[in-house]
């Protein structure tokens, strides 16, 4: 029992030897020595270690001037290293303890991209793109002057366009498999709420079709001709145009001549 019991405490005792030799020893060191570390593992695309770096900047020298920086610097690497989610945390982090700092707008905008560069194809769940859709309308309007705000902008029209071809895909297929009231719920949100996308074409287009199926002509005939004013040259009006009315619009293609030359 003792030999066995000796046996024990040796073993235990070597693994805590093992364990405290593993241990990052911790040393503190200057501030700016920290700092120009983390920028050259970011310069050199060591993502992963620039964070760190820069996390420990913040954490031995918390009052610097430095530290500030660090934060947002930790942020950045994060997002280089596409961690996104340790950016959001960082970036969230940093507008929450310095909401002034005149790097907010940045931060914002860099929170944006992190969710921005998740969104998936039209195929998956669109709860990224909406992330990325709120986090691009708070800069245009918590920051409409800053230079981050324009392409705001254009990044908000391009995830509108994306999660309304979401809708036009849903809606696509309850109509071929013929739940057309469904169909016609999608079709509608996108002609409501994603007006100024290209998808609103052929969702006109698909409306007046689920419309015909179901026998509500007149409704059909309506939505055609809201197709016909606002896309006039569209060919989804042309298609429509030609299922209302039944005939044909399009000018037939001419048949070629042929002649044999030497008789």
């Amino acid at each position: 029992m003792t030999f066995t019991r000796t046996l024990f405490v040796s073993a235990a005792l070597l693994l805590l030897v093992a364990c405290a030799a593993e241990e990052e020893v911790y040393k503190e060191e200057p501030v700016e020595r920290l700092y120009n570390t983390a920028l050259a593992q970011l310069e050199n695309g060591e993502y992963e270690s620039s964070a760190k770096a820069f996390t420990e900047v913040d954490r031995q020298h918390p009052y610097s001037v430095w530290a500030t920086k660090a934060q947002l610097m930790a942020a950045f690497s994060y997002y280089q290293g596409n961690e996104y989610d340790d950016s959001i945390i960082a970036l969230d982090r940093f507008i929450r303890i310095h909401p002034s700092n005149r790097d907010v707008p940045y931060a914002y905008y860099l929170k944006a991209l992190s969710y921005y560069e998740q969104i998936s194809d039209i195929g998956r769940d669109q709860q990224m793109t909406q992330l990325a859709l709120k986090a691009l309308r708070e800069i245009v309007t918590r920051f409409p002057n800053s230079k981050y705000s324009r392409d705001a902008a254009l990044k908000i029209d391009l995830t509108q366009d994306h999660l309304a071809g979401k809708e036009m895909e849903i809606g696509r297929y309850y109509e071929n498999q013929g739940l057309h009231l469904g169909a016609i719920n999608r079709y509608k949100k996108v002609v409501d709420q994603y007006q100024t996308t290209t998808h609103v074409p052929e969702a006109l287009h698909r409306l007046t079709e689920s419309y015909l199926a179901m026998g509500m002509i007149e409704q059909a005939k309506k939505t055609a001709s809201v197709l016909g004013h606002n896309f006039p040259g569209s060919e989804w009006y042309i298609d429509s145009y030609e299922m209302v009315e039944g005939k044909a619009f399009r000018p037939k293609a001419k048949e070629k001549s042929w002649y044999w030359p030497f008789d």
